[in-house]
């Protein structure tokens, strides 16, 4: 596998049901062949398909390759929550990054 993206509930309740939260991976010899910006098009393309409003994505502050990627498809940086993640045997502060879609239609 080369990658993935995919989305879905951001929270499980009613008031919520216009934003999603969306999960991109690339495998670490694919990176940089622009793989990720296929991805991430994709995912936005089919979120407005959908009708949803918003999308939310967490990423680790470390990964300044996925958050420039978010940036430059208009995401804004909305939250950092520190040390809630663990991994690599150290504490992870997760970034959370959004992007308001022009829907839904009223």
């Amino acid at each position: 596998m080369l990658g993935f993206a995919s989305y879905g509930p951001f929270r499980a309740f009613a008031a919520y049901q216009y934003t999603v939260e969306h999960s991109l991976y690339v495998a670490a010899n694919h990176r940089w062949h622009g793989l990720g910006k296929v991805l991430l098009k994709e995912l936005i393309e089919r979120a407005r398909r959908q009708q949803y409003h918003v999308l939310v994505g967490g990423i680790d502050s470390a990964n300044a390759a996925s958050i420039a990627l978010h940036l430059g498809f208009g995401f804004k940086h909305v939250a950092t929550m520190p040390e809630v993640g663990f991994k690599f045997n150290r504490w992870l502060d997760l970034c959370f990054y959004q992007l308001i879609l022009d829907t839904p239609r009223k």
